[in-house]
């Protein structure tokens, strides 16, 4: 019989509920995370999807952008993401350069899905990838994309600017978003879009649509968890609302740490091991014999 009192084994969300959050209307919460402790913790939480974002290589590893991000990288990091989060729906997010032919996308989308059980993957970009993006439907991958700001094409941007701000560039990044549904994409993820812009174009399309920092007018929304949780504080987006300071609790309590030790009050009994008093004794007289020879 089970036990009443264990709570329920969590049910991964899929691919048919994700597209179909689009009708149902349920609001689809997807969290970046970077290594196991904070997928637990999402897990926990009930985000609906763990993102294994390059990112990482900002907020674990201290790179100024996300270019740096390797497929060894992203795969080790996507590998410990599962292990903390087992009934959770996650997504690998392709590092830069590792899609810019369709035998590369498919041969590192494959070790996503394969060597790290991700449940899809997500490169970036919408029109001019499209034949991408339609090699790894075509292939059986489940896979995302993302428009408006693509942190791998900053340098063509200037840096992180927001996108569609004129008319002309609000067509493209529509075009782009047509360009992601009609390759078979499930779901597009828009960054740094003005909100009234994202909100327009995700009511034309019939995929889902996520947003970070594009306003409430998208079918779901993303942050990084490091962001949210005030662990990664070199600098905050406009986007990002804090919801904990771990960082101010973490360098309270390391330096609790150090003060203790400099006044050599830890570690006390209570976290010290003991030995029985003969065996001590015993080994006093064994120490003494030694140190007489």
């Amino acid at each position: 019989m089970a036990d009443a009192a264990k709570p329920a084994e969590r049910k991964k969300r899929t691919i048919t509920e994700i597209r179909d959050s689009k009708k149902t209307g349920e609001k689809m919460v997807y969290t970046s995370v970077p290594d196991y402790t904070s997928a637990k913790w999402a897990e926990a939480a009930g985000v609906d999807v763990a993102v294994v974002g390059d990112s990482l290589a900002m907020v674990a590893h201290g790179h100024p952008s996300t270019v740096p991000a390797t497929m060894d990288m992203m795969v080790m990091h996507a590998q410990a993401v599962r292990r903390g989060a087992p009934n959770t729906f996650v997504l690998g997010c392709m590092p830069y350069q590792s899609y810019n032919t369709v035998d590369r996308a498919l041969q590192n989308a494959t070790r996503f899905m394969q060597d790290a059980a991700c449940d899809a993957v997500k490169p970036q970009g919408g029109k001019s990838q499209a034949h991408i993006l339609r090699a790894l439907v075509d292939a059986g991958i489940p896979t995302a994309s993302h428009i408006g700001l693509t942190p791998h094409t900053i340098a063509m941007f200037g840096g992180f600017k927001i996108q569609g701000r004129t008319a002309d560039a609000a067509m493209k990044i529509l075009e782009d978003a047509f360009a992601i549904q009609d390759a078979g994409c499930f779901m597009l993820e828009f960054e740094a879009v003005p909100a009234p812009i994202a909100r327009a174009i995700s009511e034309q399309l019939d995929i889902p649509t996520i947003g970070i920092g594009a306003g409430a007018g998208t079918d779901g929304q993303i942050l990084l968890s490091y962001d949210l949780l005030g662990v990664f504080t070199d600098f905050k987006p406009k986007f990002t609302k804090r919801y904990a300071n771990l960082t101010e609790v973490a360098v309270a309590g390391l330096k609790a740490y150090v003060a203790d030790v400099k006044q050599g009050t830890f570690p006390d009994d209570d976290h010290s091991y003991g030995v029985d008093q003969k065996e001590y004794e015993k080994f006093l007289g064994l120490l003494e014999k030694r140190r007489q020879h």
